[in-house]
């Protein structure tokens, strides 16, 4: 696959198969992705993968903190507030998931459900988290974390596995740390759930959309 056609095809994938991702598999992918660049080289994340039984316990006692609406505080927190214009499009992808699933806007229990789903990483078979030493700023920091996540989903894409950069599997950093030992002198910052992408699945294929170039570019001088 071409660098052009993973980036265009890449979605966040949400049902995976249950499917296991071979072990050489990850760590082909996690290899390829610390190529990607950081300040000064200075790659300072640390790298949690998680399988298996331990991923499965995760997954049921996050879904039920959800389901329990137990107060979370992630380590980094969420924003709370968009310019209208960014909210507009938060809320549009929303829609588009909820139209795809044939969520009626009205069913908040049906919505409860979605979201345990999301808070079970969708099935995922597989779940990299992202960790930063509370010694280092996050400014910079966060940057490289972003960098390698994208280029982590480009592998993925590239072999054929589907992925969806979760936040949902952060906002309970007391049950992140104890199901994967994780010291508290790391900050949990971002997962990424990996797997085989359900492709019959609605919720993986309805039109996504981005904002036109025109819209979120300004040339200074004249355009090449």
């Amino acid at each position: 696959m071409q660098v052009r056609e993973a980036i265009l095809q890449r979605r966040t994938i949400r049902w995976f198969l249950p499917d296991p991702v071979p072990e050489e598999i990850l760590r082909e992918i996690l290899a390829e992705a610390l190529w990607a660049p950081s300040w000064g080289n200075t790659q300072p994340f640390e790298i949690v993968v998680a399988t298996g039984a331990p991923l499965e316990r995760f997954k049921e006692e996050n879904e039920r903190a959800l389901r329990e609406a137990r107060a979370s505080e992630p380590d980094v927190p969420m924003p709370e507030h968009w310019p209208e214009l960014h909210q507009t499009r938060y809320r549009d992808v929303g829609r588009c998931v909820l139209q795809a699933l044939e969520i009626p806007r009205g069913d908040s229990q049906a919505r409860l459900d979605y979201y345990g789903r999301m808070f079970a990483l969708f099935g995922a078979p597989a779940l990299v988290v992202m960790t930063l030493s509370r010694e280092i700023a996050l400014e910079y920091a966060m940057l490289d974390v972003g960098l390698f996540l994208q280029t982590f989903c480009l592998a993925a894409e590239d072999r054929g596995l589907g992925t969806a950069i979760l936040a949902a599997s952060v906002r309970y950093p007391e049950i992140v740390r104890r199901h994967f030992s994780i010291p508290e002198d790391r900050r949990i910052i971002m997962g990424v759930a990996v797997g085989r992408p359900d492709l019959d699945a609605p919720v993986n294929r309805f039109p996504r959309t981005r904002a036109p170039l025109e819209q979120m570019v300004r040339w200074v001088g004249n355009p090449p």
